[in-house]
């Protein structure tokens, strides 16, 4: 005679260790891809406060020219005086028309230095450098 278990389905099993892996090697992608992502971003710039602050939408990789409380001009991780930023961004506009350039000032540094570069990118040929700002409180 035949004598049968009175639960149905006791012995499945599922294994969750394979699918945990998948989950950890995801979450671990995801980390490095962001991290990776916003390098010029994160430099130790005080931004200034303005009400119509937001992020610029670049179809197009755009040149993000930082500008520290000391008046360093940074581009992509590398300190360029006036001279060279004005052969990068000339080298960029001809390539490319529609190039895109940020300018990122401290709030702390000098007008004078922002202006600078403001004109360093207009005699280059980028006929509308966008300057970032963070939203107001």
């Amino acid at each position: 005679m035949l004598i049968r278990n009175g639960e149905p389905g006791s012995d499945l099993h599922i294994d969750f260790v394979p699918m945990v892996d998948v989950l950890f090697n995801l979450l671990i992608f995801f980390l490095l891809a962001t991290s990776m992502a916003q390098t010029e971003r994160e430099m130790s710039i005080a931004l200034p406060h303005a009400a119509a602050s937001g992020p610029i939408s670049a179809a197009m990789r755009e040149i993000v020219i930082n500008i520290s409380a000391e008046g360093k001009i940074d581009v992509g991780g590398r300190t360029l005086s006036a001279d060279e930023l004005a052969t990068t961004i000339r080298t960029a506009a001809a390539a490319n028309p529609d190039q895109k350039v940020s300018i990122r000032g401290d709030r702390n540094t000098p007008y004078a230095n922002v202006a600078t570069v403001l004109d360093v990118c207009k005699g280059a040929g980028i006929q509308q450098p966008y300057l970032e700002t963070i939203p107001m409180r």
